[in-house]
C-alpha cells in the first residue's frame, strides 16, 4: 500500500535527478558536448551542499506535502518560487566559493529545473493515475456516479474518484444549470444536463449514486434538487454545506448521506447578536437538562457568547459528562464551567444550587418528553416536569435571577396527553409567576426536533439499517419539525426580547407528513420502498394526535421583530390559586392513583381530553 513516506521519497529523489540533470544538461549544451574539466571539477566539489541546500528550500516551499493529486496554478507558482529561490542560493554560494560561470549558463539550468521539477510531479500523478485506471479497467465496477454541479468542489471530487476508481467507482457525468457548460468537458468528464435532465440521465447510464456537490446552494435550490433525485433509484449523497466545513477542505471522507434536514431546507438562523450578547456575555447562565439534545445545543450556543460562567445541571451523569468534555475540548479551559449532578424534582437541592450560584439567566430545558412513556407513568411526568419546573421557577423568583425562558412544546395546546397537559401547566407556572416577579418568565413553544432524543428520524434510520420495516403510527399523520441548532438558537433569541409572561411561539415552517417522510429516508437510503424495505403501519399511540397545534384560541398571535418567533399575549394565571391546586394534586402522584390523577390535571387544564375522550384519528370528540 502506498504511504505518505514512500511518496516523499519517491518526489526527493526525483528532485535530486531533475536538479542535477539540469546543470548537467545546461552544461552539455552550451559547451556543446565538450564540458571542459575545470567546469567538471566545479560541479563535482560543490553537487553535495547544491543538491542539499535545493531539497532543503524544496521542503521549505512544502514541495513535498503537495502529491499533485491536483494539477493546479498554485502549485506551478509554488514550485516557480521554490526553483527561483534555490538558484539564487546556488548562484551565491558559487559566487562566494569563487567559482564564476557564464550567467547565460545558471539561467538556462534554472529554466530546466523548472521543466524537471514539475515534470517529476507530472510523471508522479501519470502514473498514479494509469496505475488506477488499470486496475478500473480489470475490475467490473458497479458504482456509477452522477455529480451534481460542476464548479471547484464538484471538479475537486470527480478528480478524487477518478484517482481511485477502484475504491469508489466511476464519475459518468456533472450536472449544472448553467447552458454554456452542456456538453463541454471538466475534469475529464463531460456537463450532461441540468437539474431537471436528473432523472432521463440517471436512466439513461444506470448511475447508481448522485453527489451533489453544490456547497454554496441555497436551501430552496437545494430542496429541489434533492426531489429530483428522488425520484430516481440511485443513492443520494451531499458535500456538505460551507458552514458545516470548519476547514474549508473539501474531500471524500467529508461527503455525507443526505439527511433529512437538507430536504426539509430549513433557513439559516441570524442572530441579532447584539441583543444576545447583550444579556449572556459575562453573565452566570444555567442551563438545567443540560445534558440532553436540546439543553446541550443551548449549552453549545451561549459558549459562543462568552458567559461569566456557564452551570449545566442535569440528574444523567453520563450526558452531562459528554457535553462538558466536548465544551472544554472547544475552547481549550478557557471556558467557566460548573457542571451539577442534581435532579429538578428536588427542592431542597434546588434553591440550594441557585442560591450559591446567583445565575443571572436559567433556561429551563429539563424535562420527561417521550409521550407513550409518559402515558403509561403520568405521575413522573407531574413530578418531573411540573413541579420540578415550579422549584426552578420559585427559586429564580425568591433569589432574584433576571430571566427564566422555559422549554416548552406543542403539545400543550389542547393536550392529549399527560406530557402536553404537564408542560402546559409549566405554562401557567410561568405566566403566574410573571405578574408578581421582577424575574422575566417567558416560555418558548415549538414541535419535534430532528435528531433529538427520541426523536422519529433517528427511529426511521436504525429501522433502514436493520432492513425494516420501518413503522409509521398513521399515513395521515403530521408534524412540525425544525433542527436543533435552530431551535436552540430561536430559544435564546426569545430570551433577549422576553418582557415577562409571553409564550413565544417559533415559526415551524410547513407541517410534514410522517409517512412521507419514511419515504423519503428509505429513497434517499438508496432502498426501493416494499422491494428492499417496507412500511408498516402500526396505529396511533396513546396520547398522539393526527395533527399539533401551536397556539389555543384565546391567546392571540403577534409578530415579534424577527421573522421566525411569534408571540402570544400574557395569560391570566392567578398564581395563588394555581399553588393550591399543585398542592392538592401532589397526593396524587403514586401508580395506585392514575385515574385520580387524571382527573384532578383536567380541572388544571381544562383543555386536556386524555385518550380516552379521542376518537381513533387522534382528534378531539365532536
Amino acid at each position: 500500500m502506498e504511504t505518505k513516506l514512500s511518496r516523499q521519497l519517491f518526489l526527493i529523489a526525483a528532485d535530486i535527478l531533475a536538479v542535477n540533470a539540469a546543470f548537467l544538461f545546461t552544461l552539455f549544451l552550451h559547451f556543446e558536448g565538450d564540458i571542459p574539466s575545470e567546469v567538471i571539477s566545479i560541479y563535482l566539489s560543490s553537487v553535495f551542499i547544491l543538491t542539499v541546500g535545493k531539497l532543503l528550500i524544496y521542503r521549505f516551499f512544502d514541495l513535498y506535502n503537495s502529491l499533485w493529486s491536483y494539477a493546479s496554478v498554485e502549485e506551478l507558482i509554488k514550485i516557480l518560487l521554490a526553483v527561483i529561490v534555490a538558484n539564487v542560493f546556488g548562484t551565491a554560494y558559487l559566487f562566494y566559493m569563487g567559482e564564476r560561470l557564464y550567467f547565460g549558463i545558471y539561467l538556462t539550468s534554472m529554466l530546466f529545473e523548472i521543466a524537471f521539477v514539475s515534470s517529476g510531479r507530472f510523471s508522479y500523478r501519470l502514473v498514479r493515475s494509469l496505475k488506477n485506471r488499470k486496475i478500473f479497467m480489470k475490475q467490473d465496477v458497479q458504482k456509477k456516479i452522477l455529480i451534481i454541479g460542476s464548479g471547484a468542489t464538484a471538479t475537486l471530487i470527480a478528480t478524487e474518484i477518478k484517482n481511485h476508481a477502484l475504491s469508489y467507482g466511476q464519475v459518468v457525468g456533472f450536472i449544472d444549470e448553467d447552458a454554456k457548460k452542456l456538453n463541454k468537458t471538466i475534469a475529464g468528464v463531460k456537463v450532461l444536463g441540468n437539474n431537471y435532465d436528473i432523472g432521463s440521465i440517471v436512466h439513461k447510464f444506470n448511475i447508481n449514486e448522485i453527489i451533489i456537490a453544490t456547497p454554496t446552494a441555497d436551501p430552496t435550490t437545494l430542496r429541489m434538487i434533492i426531489s429530483e433525485c428522488k425520484r430516481t433509484p440511485a443513492k443520494v449523497r451531499i458535500v456538505p454545506g460551507i458552514r458545516e466545513m470548519i476547514d474549508g477542505q473539501v474531500s471524500l471522507s467529508k461527503i455525507r448521506d443526505v439527511e433529512i434536514e437538507d430536504l426539509l431546507g430549513r433557513e439559516t438562523v441570524n442572530l441579532n447578536i447584539r441583543e444576545v450578547v447583550s444579556y449572556l456575555e459575562g453573565k452566570i447562565i444555567m442551563v438545567t437538562g443540560g445534558g440532553g439534545s436540546i439543553g446541550s445545543e443551548l449549552c453549545r450556543q451561549i459558549a459562543r457568547f462568552n458567559p461569566g460562567k456557564l452551570i449545566i445541571l442535569d440528574n444523567y451523569e453520563n450526558n452531562a459528562y459528554e457535553i462538558q468534555n466536548e465544551l472544554i475540548n472547544d475552547y481549550e479551559n478557557k471556558i467557566n464551567l460548573d457542571v451539577i449532578i442534581a435532579s429538578v424534582r428536588d427542592r431542597d437541592d434546588v434553591f440550594a444550587i441557585i442560591e450559591a450560584y446567583h445565575p443571572d439567566v436559567i433556561f429551563h430545558a429539563a424535562a420527561h418528553k417521550h409521550v407513550p412513556l409518559m402515558e403509561r407513568s403520568p405521575w413522573e411526568a407531574i413530578k418531573n416536569n411540573v413541579f420540578g419546573t415550579k422549584n426552578v421557577a420559585e427559586a429564580a423568583h425568591e433569589f432574584g435571577v433576571d430571566r427564566f425562558v422555559m422549554v416548552s412544546t406543542d403539545k400543550a395546546v389542547n393536550p392529549t396527553n399527560i406530557m402536553g397537559a404537564s408542560k402546559r401547566i409549566c405554562e401557567m407556572i410561568i405566566q403566574g409567576l410573571a405578574r408578581q416577579s421582577k424575574t422575566k418568565f417567558t416560555a418558548v413553544r415549538f414541535g419535534n426536533v430532528l435528531g433529538s432524543n427520541g426523536s422519529v428520524v433517528p427511529l426511521f434510520k436504525k429501522q433502514i439499517k436493520e432492513g425494516g420495516p420501518v413503522t409509521v403510527t398513521h399515513k395521515e399523520i403530521i408534524r412540525y419539525f425544525m433542527t436543533i441548532p435552530e431551535a436552540a438558537q430561536l430559544v435564546i433569541q426569545s430570551g433577549a426580547i422576553a418582557k415577562g409572561g409571553e409564550i413565544f411561539v417559533l415559526d415551524m415552517g410547513q407541517p410534514v407528513k410522517i409517512f412521507d417522510l419514511a419515504v423519503d429516508l428509505i429513497k434517499l437510503s438508496g432502498l426501493k420502498l416494499n422491494e428492499d424495505i417496507e412500511i408498516e403501519i402500526i396505529g396511533l399511540r396513546p396520547g398522539e394526535k393526527l395533527y399539533e397545534e401551536l397556539l389555543m384560541d384565546e391567546e392571540g398571535l403577534k409578530e415579534t421583530c424577527f421573522e421566525k418567533i411569534r408571540v402570544g399575549k400574557p395569560g391570566d394565571i392567578d398564581y395563588t390559586l394555581l399553588k393550591k391546586s399543585l398542592e392538592e394534586l401532589r397526593p396524587y402522584l403514586k401508580a395506585s392513583n392514575k385515574k385520580a390523577l387524571i382527573s384532578m390535571v383536567k380541572n388544571i387544564v381544562p383543555t386536556y381530553k386524555d385518550s380516552d375522550e379521542v376518537n381513533n384519528n387522534g382528534n378531539y370528540l365532536k
